[in-house]
């Protein structure tokens, strides 16, 4: 284990919503968030994303595309989304990896790229008090 690993900064909160259309309008009229990027499928993980870009962070904003994806459970509890998880950078994700299982903590999968581009992986939300972690590897410049 070493202690030098540390998250990096917030990179954004994902929020599932069952609705991204109806989700990107309430940003822009009840928050007056004018960035917001075109929603994009990512088939593998079953999702269709978008972000509003805030000037510190982003908020992600995540729809199910199917009954197969994870999100789906979990509009199925919560019918009207919610906080889905919170997303950290990383240096170095192998690095994050080895250092989550030296620690204790469950990774879920293997790492995989996210909607940033990146390499991603999930920390279960039980080694986090009750918040499923997105640990993300810093894009890199370029992406």
């Amino acid at each position: 284990m070493t202690d030098a690993f540390k998250i990096g900064p917030l990179n954004h909160v994902g929020v599932a919503v069952p609705d991204l259309q109806a989700a990107m309008e309430t940003y822009r009229s009840l928050y007056g968030a004018t960035d917001i990027t075109t929603p994009f499928d990512m088939p593998k993980q079953g999702v269709k994303v978008c972000f509003v870009n805030l000037p510190n962070s982003q908020i992600e904003l995540i729809e199910p595309l199917n009954e197969d994806s994870p999100i789906h459970d979990f509009i199925q509890k919560n019918p009207k989304g919610g906080q889905h998880h919170v997303c950290f950078e990383v240096d170095d994700i192998h690095q994050a990896v080895t250092e989550m299982n030296a620690r204790g903590a469950t990774v879920l999968g293997e790492p995989r790229i996210g909607a940033h581009g990146t390499l991603i992986i999930f920390v279960h939300p039980k080694d986090s008090n009750g918040v499923l972690i997105e640990l993300m590897e810093t894009p890199k410049a370029g992406h």
